[in-house]
């Protein structure tokens, strides 16, 4: 299954990853209400483990918390962007420490959207919702 596309329960799938527990659980209710399918994962190595396995549908979005330990978000979008399989997958970068990162910093990184925390559901929701539709722009190298 190619990024963006649906799961097999019919609904577009996104890949949530955070440390925390209740964080996960506050995104998954608000996209599920907005017929998004939901998977989690702890930090960014599961995610990993998740998003190259080839059995695994690729997720429309994948939402990477900053801060996680040991794998957080910055050893994640490394990862996820030096991968073929997962070259037109979009990730937003959702993070708390907005003194010590930029958007812009996000953008290079290869990030494709910046939102902190806390956050409003509605605007997670509504970047999700757009970047699920819009896919992802590929950005060139200079």
């Amino acid at each position: 299954m190619q990024s963006g596309q649906e799961d097999p329960g019919g609904a577009r799938l996104v890949l949530v990853c955070d440390d925390t527990e209740a964080i996960r659980r506050l995104l998954r209710i608000n996209l599920e209400l907005e017929g998004f399918a939901v998977e989690e994962a702890a930090d960014g190595r599961e995610a990993m483990s998740r998003l190259i396995d080839p059995h695994q549908p690729l997720p429309a979005v994948v939402l990477l918390d900053q801060q996680m330990s040991p794998y957080d978000g910055w050893w994640a979008i490394a990862a996820i962007r030096s991968h073929p399989r997962l070259d037109g997958v979009p990730v937003v970068l959702l993070t708390a420490a907005t003194n010590d990162t930029r958007p812009e910093d996000a953008t290079a990184a290869g990030f494709d959207a910046f939102l902190t925390k806390p956050f409003e559901p509605e605007d997670v929701v509504g970047t999700v919702s757009r970047l699920a539709a819009a896919g992802r722009r590929r950005r060139r190298r200079r």
